[in-house]
């Protein structure tokens, strides 16, 4: 049912009430201290040369909120002022894609509105992120290939691995409770560098694999000990000392 002139004499006094308020907030606030230049100067600072660098980006966090804020009351201003002159042109409560009434109900919810629901302007969800999110998605985003293939390149984790046991935000002095170890306070912190397995720092062969010399070194000790303690022979299980290669004739007994 198209509106009726109380109808529309109510809605036009509800929107130059929104219109009013606006435009008082922006007047008290002084237009969000947009109408001054920098940032320092709102705040009565002359300049970044005795701030910390976190002062810093706190005021200018606080900076880029005024100015979202006050675009987002422009932008109510600019659909109450569009809605005014659909009244003088006799247009309002039609929508302006399909001509058709807009139902009272969401005109109520939105005095402002000029489209109803299925050609609304802002039922398009965007999708855009910021671009920093492609490098800090967890963990470490595209940059982490530790599950790829199971790789051992250098990536970001590794990266951040090595800079982590030097000191990070959640060292032991930043606890109530401080962890047994200074390890404990980092991931990964035993992963190996330079190697795969274990066996490597103490196991020499040739070039095709053979001859096979064991070095003893401390690492060497560790392993044998680590072994003994579980009461196995390597860490992949317990091997027949016959079955040099059990799992090459594993697979060629279930071939024949």
């Amino acid at each position: 049912m198209p509106l009726n002139q109380q109808q529309i004499a109510e809605f036009r006094s509800t929107l130059l009430e929104m219109k009013q308020d606006i435009d008082e907030r922006q007047e008290s606030n002084d237009m969000f201290g947009l109408n001054r230049g920098h940032y320092h100067e709102s705040m009565g600072e002359l300049s970044s040369y005795d701030n910390h660098p976190a002062d810093e980006g706190t005021d200018l966090y606080e900076r880029e909120k005024d100015v979202a804020l006050h675009q987002h009351q422009d932008y109510e201003l600019e659909n109450i002022e569009a809605a005014l002159q659909a009244i003088e042109n006799g247009t309002y409560g039609k929508c302006l894609t399909c001509q058709q009434d807009i139902p009272i109900e969401r005109l109520e919810a939105l005095p402002s509105t000029l489209y109803c629901k299925e050609h609304s302007l802002d039922q398009t969800i965007s999708t855009n992120r910021p671009i920093e999110e492609g490098v800090f998605m967890p963990p470490f985003g595209k940059f982490a290939m530790d599950g790829q293939d199971e790789t051992v390149a250098f990536d970001a984790e590794d990266s951040w691995q090595e800079v982590a046991q030097w000191g990070t935000s959640e060292t032991p002095s930043d606890f109530e409770i401080p962890s047994e170890s200074y390890h404990d306070t980092f991931m990964d912190y035993d992963d190996n560098v330079g190697y795969v397995e274990d066996y490597e720092n103490f196991v020499g062969t040739d070039i095709e694999g053979k001859n096979i010399t064991i070095y003893p070194t401390e690492k060497h000790q560790k392993y044998e000990e680590a072994l003994d303690e579980e009461g196995i022979m390597t860490t992949f299980g317990d091997l027949p000392a016959f079955e040099h290669d059990p799992y090459v004739e594993d697979n060629r007994s279930k071939e024949e």
